[in-house]
């Protein structure tokens, strides 16, 4: 993997996760963030859910503190929240679509 551009990773992180680390804890809570997203070999939790958990980690870590696997970390949930959102369908309230990108730490309606 090519030396990633921390700057630009932790700016793009940055924007892409509009929800407060308390917030987003709660929402992972809810009966609908656990209803959504994909799990990978049978397991209970989604790969979104298990990354709005690492999400809430990060936001509460100090900057100098991040590490290489938390930058790639951040720089994955930017990337699934700018192609998620692309797929923007009609109803945004109470999608699915919505429900996912929260537990990626982006509320849609926060725009």
């Amino acid at each position: 993997m090519p030396a990633l551009d921390k700057a630009k990773v932790y700016r793009d992180f940055g924007r892409a996760v509009n929800m407060a680390p308390a917030e987003l804890e709660e929402w992972l809570e809810s009966e609908e963030s656990r209803k959504v997203g994909w799990k990978a070999d049978g397991r209970s939790e989604s790969i979104g859910h298990a990354s709005g958990r690492r999400i809430v980690d990060l936001l509460r870590t100090q900057k100098a503190d991040l590490t290489d696997d938390d930058y790639a970390h951040m720089r994955k949930v930017a990337g699934y929240v700018a192609r998620h959102s692309a797929q923007r369908p009609e109803n945004i309230v109470t999608s699915r679509w919505r429900y996912s990108l929260m537990n990626w730490g982006h509320d849609p309606l926060k725009e």
